[in-house]
């Protein structure tokens, strides 16, 4: 092991220490002491209980729900190992919240992924680590190092070790066509598209088209993050309508707000394929629904940013 990689501490919040915990296995390190309480009135309250100073230090926290409490709980903590003179402040955020509002889609409306840039800024973060931004231009909103790593290839080597025949990779819609060609080259796959006919008034969805050869073939949709699911179970649907023998779904991050469970087990797919930058809690657990570990990607990313070696394999 480097004398730099010694130099780290590696902190977790609320948000996910299961994963943390398998991060610091994988760097072999230990999880730093560091603890989160609440006052009467809910106020946070951090406390870094070992020595940062002259440390790098790590800090995984993904924003997922309740993604305002746990924002929080980050922004406190950078101050905390900020004012105890800490080296550097790693931002480790599997999951990034509020990435969706990456732009002015109507009139009055706020760029929120802006603000958190700015908000993580201020309080002194050094760098921010994530894995497949929902909006990479995201990236553009700081002016300190991101680095935004993929997880295609752990959902590729998965459907790989699966064997599957006559595989085609959908995108569920125009903007998802870079990513399904990703992991359609990582598979040796064509690629089909999910076109979706919508009304002019409030551009609810009228029908579902398939661009592309599905008939007779293994499906796998592709998205970035599966909400409520009504996007893959209603893909799903229209793909086995079109001909498709079995349909897969995957994503990085399995945010599943309700009802994405229930829609997952009685839809169509034979498997909804995530991964766990979102800690899922029981009742979202489903025979139906995959998860595969990021933290050897997030780990040997630390790694190699704490060695000044090339991260840019894990870019993709």
């Amino acid at each position: 092991m480097s004398d730099r990689v010694n130099d780290i501490k590696l902190f977790s919040l609320n948000s996910n220490p299961a994963l943390t915990q398998e991060i610091a296995e994988y760097i072999g390190i230990e999880v730093g002491q560091c603890s989160v309480k609440r006052f009467s009135d809910e106020e946070i309250q951090i406390a870094i209980d070992e020595t940062v100073r002259g440390y790098d230090t790590y800090v995984v926290q993904s924003t997922s729900e309740p993604g305002n409490e746990y924002l929080m709980e980050l922004l406190i903590t950078i101050d905390a190992l900020k004012r105890a003179s800490a080296k550097t402040i790693n931002i480790v955020m599997p999951y990034y919240g509020y990435s969706r509002q990456d732009r002015k889609a109507n009139s009055r409306e706020p760029i929120t992924a802006k603000l958190i840039a700015n908000l993580l800024e201020s309080a002194g973060a050094s760098r921010v680590i994530s894995v497949d931004l929902h909006a990479p231009q995201v990236q553009g909103f700081y002016n300190i190092p991101v680095d935004q790593l993929k997880a295609n290839w752990l959902l590729a080597d998965y459907f790989k070790q699966k064997s599957l025949s006559d595989v085609v990779v959908v995108a569920p819609e125009n903007a998802g066509t870079a990513r399904a060609r990703s992991l359609a080259n990582e598979l040796d796959a064509p690629i089909a598209l999910i076109d979706k006919q919508r009304t002019d008034e409030d551009f609810t969805v009228q029908g579902q088209y398939i661009i592309g050869e599905v008939e007779g073939k293994t499906a796998i949709i592709i998205d970035d993050m599966i909400d409520t699911a009504r996007t893959v179970t209603s893909g799903a649907l229209a793909l086995k309508e079109f001909g498709a023998k079995e349909v897969y779904g995957c994503c990085t991050h399995g945010v599943l707000s309700e009802p994405a469970v229930e829609r997952i087990r009685e839809s169509e797919l034979k498997e909804i394929v995530i991964t766990n930058t979102i800690y899922q809690h029981e009742e979202k657990h489903d025979p139906k629904i995959i998860s595969l570990s990021v933290a050897s990607l997030l780990g040997e990313g630390i790694k190699r940013i704490q060695n000044n070696e090339s991260v840019s394999s894990l870019f993709g």
